[in-house]
């Protein structure tokens, strides 16, 4: 596979993870997966998601070599915990909530500043480094999705998986 491949795959999952969370925000569809019983793999899911992120960020350094900025590193932090954190919570059946929202949420804040950069470059003077500056577009699909995006697709589905689905025990 090479790195157009890669980021046609990586952008075209990315773009479905937020079609689910945007699909979940319609109250009739979070209720029809609620009385399916699709919400039972609402905990798979967001691990899955976040496997993938994961997955697809150590992919781009280390297959590819494309160097991370300082903020794709906080990304990373927001993120990697995410999978072992909801990994757990679906193997146990647990709710993990209070654990994995507030990275989700933070990886939010983190991945829509870091695009918000990207796509608006003169907002800030300096930004990062001057040898991986966070401005810089590794990937550019379609006109506008890049790694942060990506990220922020990921945190979005999970926050909103994370806060579609209700475990039968008390949080």
């Amino acid at each position: 596979m090479n790195i157009n491949e890669y980021n046609r795959f990586a952008s075209l999952l990315a773009l479905l993870s937020l079609a689910i969370a945007v699909a979940l925000l319609v109250p009739a569809v979070r209720r029809r997966a609620r009385e399916s019983g699709v919400t039972a793999l609402f905990p798979w899911l967001g691990f899955a998601i976040a496997a993938v992120a994961t997955a697809g960020s150590l992919g781009y350094s280390l297959g590819w070599k494309l160097p991370p900025c300082e903020l794709c590193w906080y990304q990373r932090i927001a993120m990697y915990p995410l999978v072992v954190i909801l990994g757990v919570g679906a193997m146990r059946k647990e709710s993990v909530r209070r654990f994995a929202l507030p990275l989700a949420v933070t990886g939010i804040g983190l991945s829509g500043y870091h695009y918000l950069l990207q796509t608006f470059p003169d907002l800030v003077s300096t930004v990062c480094a001057v040898d991986v500056p966070c401005t810089a577009k590794w990937v550019n699909e379609f006109g506008f999705l890049s790694i942060p995006f990506m990220a922020l697709s990921g945190f979005i589905a999970i926050t909103v998986l994370l806060l579609s689905h209700r475990y039968e025990e008390a949080e």
